[in-house]
């Protein structure tokens, strides 16, 4: 039991960790803006929703693809792109813009659809905001090949 509490408290700081208080407040204020359906243009595809970050915590260990995380580099976790796509992505708050290449799955909370590394996250200014509204505009997709 005591480990299951345990597991709680960890997982209620990670979520916690990765967003500002005033945003958590402005997320509880404001209506959740719902994943909006995936728009295809020929090899192109756009969509939107939330994005959060992930930093220091996570820097050093393997992803998913089996590359080494660096939180330095511009790189971002999506449940189902292939490893080595491409995407620019946007923060609607301030039409600032990053490329990033998917290397990791995630995010595991319901209502985001990618997280980024802490440079990717800084370019956009969405560290102090912890959670943005953002686009997601798929530039190349990767081979899906992972370095395990």
């Amino acid at each position: 039991m005591r480990s299951i509490i345990t597991a709680i408290l960890i997982s209620l700081f990670f979520l916690l960790a990765c967003s500002s208080s005033s945003s958590v407040r402005r997320q509880m204020r404001e209506p959740s803006l719902r994943r909006q359906p995936e728009q295809n243009h020929g090899d192109l595809k756009i969509f939107t929703g939330k994005a959060s970050y992930y930093g220091a915590e996570f820097h050093g260990k393997k992803t998913s693809s089996g590359e080494i995380y660096n939180m330095y580099d511009l790189t971002a976790a999506h449940p189902n792109l292939p490893f080595g796509t491409i995407c620019k992505v946007t923060n609607l708050r301030n039409n600032k813009n990053v490329i990033v290449k998917i290397n990791d799955r995630g995010p595991f909370v319901r209502d985001r659809i990618i997280d980024l590394s802490y440079a990717a996250a800084a370019e956009i200014d969405g560290i102090d905001d912890g959670i943005m509204d953002v686009s997601v505009e798929v530039i190349k997709y990767g081979n899906g090949e992972s370095n395990n």
